[in-house]
C-alpha cells in the first residue's frame, strides 16, 4: 500500500484472490498513487476492481473517514485536494514526536518514518508500529489505548478536509462517497445525525455497514441508518496487515439482504 498498510498491491491482490474475494478496492489514506498498480495487480489475479481512497475529514471536532469508490484516479481536483490534505501530516507528526519525547519516548518521528518513508503520508499507525518495535507496547491496539488519542501522550489534533470538500472531490471525479466505519466515531446521537444529514446533502450516497471494526450490533444499527437516510451499504475489511488487523480480506459476513449494495451503484465503474 502507499499509506499505512504493510503489503504491496500485488500481495494484497493475491491474498484477496486466495481468500475468495470477487471485487476489491485499495483505499489508501488521502492518496491515490497506488491505484494504477492495484488495478494491474487485480487484473493479473482475475479480480474485478474499483478505484478507492479514504479521505480524512474534520467534523464536529472528530476525524471522520470518507471512502471514495469508482472515481477517476487522475482527476485533477481530487488529486490536488488529497495533496493539500496530506500537507499537514509532517508538522503534526513532529509535534506528536515532541509530545512522546516529553513522556520519555525519544526518537519517535524517525522511528515512525522507517515504516512509511514519505513524511507526507506519516500517520498514527506508523507511530504505533514504532512503539511496538521499541517494546513500549505489545501490539498496535494497546498503543491507541495508552497513546496518540485525546488526553494521552502523543496526541496532536489536525484540521483535515471539510466534509463538503471530500464528498465534492469524490463525486466530481465520478465516484461514490461512503461514510467509513461510523461506529468508531465518538459522536452523540445528535452529532451522528448531523453527520449523516450533511453527508447526504453534499451528495454522499453510501455508508459502511459491515466492516472489520464494527460489532454485530453495529451491523444492525447501521443497516437501519442506511435505510433511514436512503443510503446504499458498503462492506469492507479495513485490512492493513496480516498481524495488525481484526479482520482478514474476504472473511466478513454478507450485507443484510434488504440493503442496496454500493457496488450496484458502481456497476459501470468496475474494472475487469
Amino acid at each position: 500500500m502507499v499509506s499505512d498498510g504493510t503489503l504491496t498491491p500485488e500481495a494484497l491482490a493475491e491474498r484477496a484472490k486466495t481468500n475468495g474475494v470477487e471485487l476489491w478496492a485499495l483505499t489508501d489514506h488521502d492518496e491515490v498513487g497506488g491505484q494504477h498498480r492495484a488495478l494491474a495487480a487485480a487484473g493479473a489475479q482475475g479480480l474485478a476492481y474499483l478505484t478507492g481512497t479514504e479521505i480524512s475529514v474534520t467534523f464536529a471536532g472528530e476525524t471522520v473517514h470518507i471512502v471514495g469508490l469508482g472515481f477517476d484516479p487522475d482527476d485533477a481536483a481530487l488529486t490536488q485536494g488529497l495533496l493539500a490534505t496530506r500537507g499537514g501530516r509532517k508538522q503534526r507528526a513532529m509535534e506528536m514526536s515532541d509530545s512522546l519525547a516529553k513522556a520519555g519516548i525519544p526518537g519517535a518521528f524517525e522511528g515512525a518514518l522507517k515504516f512509511v518513508g514519505n513524511p507526507e503520508l506519516i500517520s498514527r499507525t506508523h507511530f504505533a508500529r514504532f512503539l511496538v518495535e521499541a517494546g513500549v507496547c505489545r501490539e498496535p491496539h494497546e498503543v491507541f489505548r495508552k497513546f496518540l488519542t485525546e488526553g494521552k501522550p502523543g496526541y496532536v489534533p489536525h484540521r483535515w478536509a471539510s466534509l463538503r470538500n471530500a464528498v465534492g472531490w469524490i463525486t466530481g471525479a465520478h465516484g461514490v462517497a461512503v461514510i467509513a466505519h461510523p461506529g468508531r466515531y465518538n459522536f452523540t446521537a445528535n452529532e451522528e445525525y448531523a453527520l449523516f444529514s450533511e453527508f447526504k446533502e453534499h451528495g454522499g450516497r453510501a455508508v459502511e455497514v459491515v466492516t472489520g471494526s464494527h460489532t454485530r450490533q453495529e451491523f444492525v444499527k447501521y443497516a437501519e441508518t442506511a435505510k433511514e437516510f436512503g443510503l446504499a451499504a458498503s462492506r469492507g475489511s479495513d485490512f492493513h496487515s496480516p498481524t495488525e488487523s481484526r479482520t482478514d480480506l474476504g472473511t466478513l459476513p454478507f450485507l443484510p439482504g434488504d440493503l442496496t449494495p454500493v457496488w450496484e451503484l458502481l456497476a459501470s465503474r468496475i474494472r475487469q
